[in-house]
């Protein structure tokens, strides 16, 4: 009798096919040819939502839950936010460049919000905010128009860029997990993946 299971009921691993593991943050000359792109065709909801990704370090689920009173205060966007992390249950603190503020203040404004509503309202009926699913999509979309293999890049593209940017010019560990509000400098080291871009850059720079 043959036990062997059929094609269809053989298990496909979830990642077959796909690139797995941490996603690349964007190189400075990237984060402007979105920004730049985002500009010219005045998205303004998208340049304010990819400004503040960027600034804030925030994950996902943080960022797409993010009230104007959360970042504004007496009707301005503010330079500095302190927001409650959904996974940690711990404060995190972020500053907002004047450019970030900008264009938070533009998508306030022509998006009409209430002060106590939700930043980045969600377009659908069932939702009060944009959906992590929905954030996902946006940023393969910014992904995918500057030519970048979306497969390498996500969300938490947008959430290690600021930080991997900041180590690589101060060498300072201590800070980057401040700002990643991380209870552990383990996670922070593993989540940079520093030890191996250290080991490689080190290696260039030694004559065999």
């Amino acid at each position: 009798m043959d036990t062997q299971p059929s094609s269809k009921n053989r298990f496909t691993p979830w990642n077959k096919g796909k690139l797995v593991g941490q996603k690349s943050p964007l190189r400075l000359n990237e984060i402007w040819a979105i920004r730049v792109r985002l500009q010219i065709y005045e998205r303004v909801r998208d340049l304010a939502l990819f400004n503040l990704a960027i600034d804030s370090k925030l994950r996902a689920c943080d960022l797409v839950k993010l009230r104007i009173q959360d970042i504004c205060h007496g009707g301005r966007v503010a330079s500095r936010a302190i927001v409650m992390q959904q996974k940690t249950k711990q404060p995190v603190q972020f500053e907002l460049s004047p450019l970030t503020k900008q264009s938070i203040s533009d998508w306030i404004s022509s998006g009409s919000l209430g002060t106590n509503g939700f930043l980045f309202p969600s377009r659908l009926h069932d939702s009060p905010h944009l959906s992590t699913r929905q954030y996902a999509r946006i940023v393969h979309g910014w992904i995918e128009e500057i030519g970048l293999d979306t497969c390498a890049y996500g969300t938490h593209t947008m959430r290690r860029t600021k930080p991997t940017l900041i180590y690589r010019r101060t060498k300072n560990l201590r800070a980057v997990q401040l700002l990643l509000g991380h209870t552990r400098l383990e996670s922070t080291v593993r989540y940079l993946g520093i030890e191996v871009d250290d080991a490689l850059e080190m290696a260039e720079q030694t004559d065999a």
